[in-house]
């Protein structure tokens, strides 16, 4: 057994032994997060050193090898584990480590490795969303605070989360990317109102944030004053090859493909329709594809080969779109069951005892329609096809 199979197998068993079956199943809907799982499993996580997989060993991270990461992402997706809380772990913790303060990193770090604090994301603005340099949030300097005024949008998970990382205009002269600086805000502070996006999908994980005379300490500034589009430069590249989303990829096919076995067309099933067949074969080819590409983005970075290439804009348009592909098939092989509305609070609190339609409808048209803006978050794939463009063609 190879060292990477001897991991696999050391995770399926941790999983095995700590994950209640009905997180499981309520995860396995993919409906939008339930805090307290999320809560639930990020502390066992963190009783076994494994809440914060990227991490370097010095603020707790595994020590795990690249392919470690994505195995246990992998395992984690595939039996239904709660995702950790990204805006936290992926997104804004690397940039403290790395560009922080030590007082910062003492504060910050550990409530993210433990899950008792969830952070949100505040850069996208009204007209401010692929063109984040013109954003307009400002926050100018008075004493030992900033004082913030302006508005966000569409910040997932800001109804629940204790911090939200901001992205403000503390400069306004010369280019706009120059006068950005990065802010780590406590959602408590007064002059925050935080108000509900309701999605297409019927469910609340998008919010508006409005900032009135907000004061933030100096002390949150993270790096420079006006450094900040450098800092979310980077960290939208993690988001970017976050959304990669092979493990999604694979469980949604997955879905696919139980749904097609059940759903009979003339007492035969969808399965075995040539038609049918060809084009779930078509996706499942794309999809091996698509792993392909980041399994070799991870033998490079684990090589430390240097690559000019934009992998994570590739990696994101690739894997965004083919979730939006697999999920109007599944809608598609589902029919009529595709119609009845399952709302998601009453699939976390408990699924009805006679649902209608086939057991495996509840969750699949709500994920299909929030999916459709997984093409526009993390920089819109418009966006991101100008970049692969400008790198690999300049010159």
């Amino acid at each position: 057994m190879s060292d990477d199979d001897a991991f696999r197998a050391e995770v399926r068993a941790f999983i095995a032994e700590n994950l209640p079956e009905e997180i499981s199943r309520r995860t396995l809907l993919f409906y939008h997060p339930h805090k307290p799982d999320v809560l639930d499993w990020t502390a066992k996580l963190n009783a076994r050193g494994w809440s914060v997989p990227g991490w370097p060993t010095e603020y707790g991270g595994p020590g795990w090898t690249i392919a470690q990461r994505h195995i246990f992402e992998e395992e984690c997706f595939a039996a239904g584990c709660p995702a950790l809380s990204p805006q936290g772990v992926f997104l804004v913790g690397p940039i403290i480590y790395t560009y922080g303060t030590e007082a910062q990193k003492a504060k910050f770090l550990p409530p993210i490795r433990s899950g008792a604090h969830f952070w949100a994301q505040g850069f996208s603005e009204p007209n401010a969303g692929s063109d984040l340099a013109s954003l307009q949030t400002r926050a100018e300097r008075d004493g030992d605070h900033y004082v913030v005024n302006g508005q966000k949008i569409w910040t997932s998970e800001a109804q629940y989360s204790e911090w939200l990382f901001l992205l403000v205009r503390t400069g306004f002269t010369g280019k706009p990317q120059a006068g950005i600086s990065f802010l780590l805000v406590d959602l408590k502070t007064p002059g925050i109102t935080v108000r509900p996006i309701v999605s297409i999908d019927g469910g609340h994980i998008l919010n508006e944030v409005f900032f009135t005379d907000v004061r933030v300490p100096v002390e949150n500034l993270v790096g420079e004053e006006n450094k900040g589009w450098d800092y979310g430069k980077e960290l939208l590249a993690n988001e970017r090859t976050f959304s990669a989303e092979v493990p999604r990829c694979k469980g949604l096919l997955a879905r696919l493909k139980r749904i097609a076995e059940g759903t009979l067309v003339r007492g035969v099933p969808l399965s075995e329709d040539p038609h049918f067949a060809r084009r779930i074969a078509q996706l499942e080819i794309e999809v091996l594809a698509h792993e392909t590409t980041l399994w070799r983005v991870v033998a490079q970075e684990a090589a430390e080969v240097a690559s000019d290439a934009p992998t994570s804009s590739i990696l994101k348009v690739r894997g965004t779109e083919l979730i939006q592909r697999i999920g109007a098939l599944t809608v598609e092989a589902l029919g009529d069951d595709a119609l009845p509305a399952y709302p998601e609070t009453d699939y976390l609190l408990g699924a009805p005892d006679d649902p209608p339609g086939t057991p495996l409808a509840p969750g699949v048209t709500a994920d299909f329609f929030y999916r459709r803006a997984i093409t526009i978050y993390g920089g819109s794939n418009e966006i991101q096809r100008n970049i692969i463009a400008s790198e690999l063609l300049r010159g």
